[in-house]
C-alpha cells in the first residue's frame, strides 16, 4: 500500500482588480492603470500643468540663481 498524498492543494491565483487613480471606477486593460481614455487625458493634463510635484526644501529662487549660471554661457 502507499500513504496517502499529503502534499497541499496547489495555489490558485486571485486577481485583485485594480481601480482608476482618477475617478475609482475599476481599471480597464486597454487603458491600464485608468477605467477610459478620458481618466488618462485627465491624468496626463495634471502631470502637463504640474499638478503632481516632490516636495523640496529648496526656494524658487535658489533653483533660477543656479540655472541662470548656465545659461548665460549658452544664450550669448
Amino acid at each position: 500500500m502507499t500513504s496517502p498524498d499529503r502534499s497541499p492543494p496547489p495555489l490558485r491565483a486571485v486577481r485583485i482588480q485594480a481601480k482608476c487613480p482618477v475617478c475609482g471606477k475599476p481599471a480597464e486593460t486597454r487603458y491600464r492603470p485608468f477605467c477610459s481614455k478620458r481618466c488618462a487625458d485627465i491624468d496626463l493634463g495634471r502631470w502637463l500643468k504640474e499638478g503632481y510635484r516632490v516636495p523640496t526644501e529648496e526656494t524658487p529662487d535658489e533653483g533660477v540663481e543656479q540655472g541662470s549660471e548656465g545659461r548665460s554661457r549658452h544664450d550669448g
